[in-house]
């Protein structure tokens, strides 16, 4: 439920279309219902096939293995430089996180990104029925504002999928946490990727994945 000029622009940019918020000109979101118009620089280029490719690949319906993340990673390189993150820091963020959802408590129905310092402050949060929206939402949001993620951590409140890790490492986030379980899929490009992976963040457990911890 709302913030879509920031959906706009966190898809745009976790979709490998735009790499910079100067690219887009303008985005309008009143010529058409359920639509946004987006107008790119004029001397943007894309390729607008290999985007329809991989816009039409889902979790559902045959992302390959390896072979896609290879893929991927010609276009995202791996991370370089890793965030180590406190397990206490984390722990507490999962709480932080939950009793600042507003729309989640009268609704019980929606997926949260937040993203959150290294010490665990919470920098932002948004809401949405989809988590994929959710997550591009605060990633355009950190565009919009020229926040720099590399030096935060990313939580998102369901499972993790593939698609959701692809969109942090596009965003530049090395470390990734979740309320729920990861894919299978999601700890093997992780690992590829050189992000560090965390599940099941429940007090006072957590299931740490890949990477290491600031306190291990």
């Amino acid at each position: 439920p709302g913030d879509d000029e920031v959906l706009v622009f966190g898809f745009l940019m976790t979709e490998g279309i735009i790499s910079d918020i100067n690219e887009v000109k303008r985005v309008d979101l009143e010529a058409r219902e359920n639509h946004a118009l987006v107008f790119l620089d004029d001397d943007h280029e894309c390729d607008w096939e290999r985007l329809t490719r991989h816009l039409f690949s889902a979790s559902s319906c045959g992302l390959c293995g390896k072979a896609t993340i290879d893929a991927i990673l010609q276009n995202h390189p791996a991370i370089e430089c890793k965030l180590e993150v406190n397990r206490d820091v984390l722990l507490a963020a999962s709480e932080k996180m939950r009793s600042v959802q507003a729309t989640f408590e009268s609704t019980g129905g929606l997926h949260a990104s937040g993203i959150f310092s290294k010490d665990g402050e919470l920098l932002m949060l948004r809401e949405d029925i989809g988590r994929h929206n959710a997550l591009d939402k605060v990633i355009g949001e950190s565009l919009r504002d020229s926040i720099e993620l590399n030096g935060c951590f990313l939580l998102l409140s369901g499972r993790i999928s593939f698609e959701l890790m692809q969109k942090s490492l596009a965003a530049g986030i090395s470390f990734v946490a979740g309320i729920s379980a990861p894919s299978s899929l999601a700890v093997d490009f992780a690992k590829n990727s050189n992000q560090t992976l965390v599940g099941f963040l429940r007090p006072p457990t957590l299931n740490l994945y890949t990477g290491t911890l600031a306190d291990d």
